[in-house]
Formats: C-alpha cells, structure tokens, sequence
C-alpha cells in the first residue's frame, strides 16, 4: 500500500521580523509569513507527488525540513493543491495524465462493485493530482454501516480496519484493500469510507472553490470518456 490513510500558533516574530528579546537576530531570517506558507507548500508538494504522502503529513513533514517551529502556521489544502498541479505540470506532464486514468478506471471498477452501498470518490483521484503513487479513496454510505465489510468477507477480499477522520471530522471506519491495478501493472491501496446513508446530504456540498468534492460513478465515467 502505498499512502496511508488517512488530514498553529502564528510566528509573529518571523512575519513581523521582531527580534527575540535578548537576542541581537530575527528567527528564520524574518521572512514573511506569506512567502513562509509558499515555501512549505511548495515542499510538501514535491512530497506529495513523489512520495504519495497525504497533505497534512508532507506539510509537517516540510516544516520539519525547513527547521521551522513545529507550531509554524501552514499553508491551506487549497495552497498545496496548486502547488502539487505547478508540480506535476513542470515535471510530470509526460507521465501523469496516464497513471491518473489507470487510477480512475481502477476506481471505477470497484465502485461498480460496490454499487449497493452508494460509492463516492474523492481525493486526488478524483481531483486529477493521482499519480501512480496515490491511493484511491470511496466514500460509502451504506443503510447498515455493516453490510459492506460483509460484501468484502463474501467476496473473499483481504481488508484491514482502521478508524480514521470523516467527512467533518468525526471518527469513521475505513476498510483498506490491496487491488492490483492491470494498467500500472502494481497494487494501489483503495480504501473504503464507512457512512450512515444520511451523511450523503453534507457529503455532495462544494468545497472552498466551488468544486465538486466527490463524485459517483456516473460523474467518474464522464470524466474517463473526456480524457479519452
């Protein structure tokens, strides 16, 4: 499996270039908070792209290696999110577009699969930032929140359990697989989101940039017949 699963207190010394009392240097050169948040955004994307972490996890790890505080303010999703596409259109444009398309018909596969429990995807997949590195992500919402590790253990499909952050932060559970992935001949992990069938009305809402978070089945197909 590749990614796991799974998403501060300003430094107003640093933004404002305050000198520490007692102290005759301004911390990390008093560079500005804005170019701060760039820069661990743009080093968390590289993480993101060649390593398939997930966001949260490459911009900590970012401030880390830059030597930041580790209660650095860091940039939004929406800041990484550019930088990651910046990223992949500099150094992956030859690759990218079809590890993106083995991701999405992969996807599409086990949603066809899991048809009776309403799958969503979501996540870079559906986004468009997948590379081969990336996981897959469905949110499920089942009318017996136990009837899809059900269908898994019918079908004799190897999972693990885990509880992991929901749509709004709550604790959901997620049943991880390893699906072996014809087109970039390796497995992918494709986990599995576990919801109430009622959390499907919060779940469809647009995100900070009026896009769609998530899309079903239909949506993922005509997004495969525009790449075509």
């Amino acid at each position: 499996m590749h990614a796991a699963i799974l998403e501060g207190w300003p430094v107003s010394q640093i933004a404002d270039g305050l000198t520490p009392r007692g102290n005759d240097k301004p911390r990390h050169n008093a560079r500005p908070m804005t170019d701060l948040k760039a820069e661990i955004a743009a080093q968390a994307a590289r993480w993101v792209v060649e390593e398939g972490l997930e966001y949260v996890q490459a911009k900590r790890r970012a401030v880390r290696a830059l030597g930041l505080p580790a209660r650095q303010a860091l940039p939004d999703n929406a800041a990484v999110d550019d930088a990651v596409r910046s990223y992949i259109a500099t150094f992956c444009a030859d690759t990218q577009p079809a590890e993106l398309r083995a991701l999405r018909r992969l996807a599409l596969q086990w949603m066809e699969r899991l048809y009776a429990f309403r799958p969503y995807l979501g996540g870079a997949v559906w986004y468009g930032t997948a590379t081969r590195l990336s996981d897959i992500y469905l949110q499920l919402f089942c009318d017996d929140c136990k009837s899809a590790e059900i269908a898994l253990i019918d079908g004799n499909v190897r999972y693990a359990t885990r509880i992991v952050p929901g749509l709004h932060g709550e604790s959901v559970e997620a049943l991880s697989v390893h699906a072996f992935c014809p087109d970039l001949n390796e497995e992918v992990g494709v986990h599995l989101m576990i919801y109430d069938h009622d959390d499907v009305r919060g779940a469809l809402q647009p995100d900070a940039r009026g896009r769609k978070p998530r899309g079903d089945a239909q949506a993922l197909r005509r997004l495969l017949s525009q790449e075509a």
